[in-house]
């Protein structure tokens, strides 16, 4: 019976400590080029440039200009969260910190 508890215990540990997303403590940063990866890129492309089928086609904003980078935080938030005109809401399928960490990944795209 000790040795079910103590491998239950293992693979719980295990369970909660592991997780690719890097948001629980992690790095806002990694944690958001993640979800950007998977949730975003098609559209907006891995730079975020927009230089997709589909992100010509929807004339998706370049995520680096200056246009998208003089946008407050929480107004790319709100973007992100609730959409807007072909953009699709997000926040019925991301946590807060998710989003919040997409915020930050967008940022880390800003042209220099």
């Amino acid at each position: 019976m000790k040795k079910i508890v103590g491998v239950a215990s293992i693979v719980l540990a295990a369970v909660v400590f592991s997780g690719s997303d890097a948001t629980a403590g992690g790095d806002p940063l990694s944690a958001g080029a993640e979800t950007f990866a998977a949730k975003c890129a098609s559209c907006h492309a891995k730079d975020g440039s927009g230089n997709t089928p589909v992100g010509k086609k929807m004339a998706v904003r370049n995520l680096g200009s200056a246009e998208v980078q003089k946008q407050t935080d929480q107004q790319l938030y709100d973007v992100t969260a609730k959409g807007k005109k072909k953009m699709p809401a997000y926040e019925k399928k991301l946590s807060t910190e998710q989003i919040t960490n997409l915020v930050a990944y967008m940022r880390s795209l800003a042209k220099t």
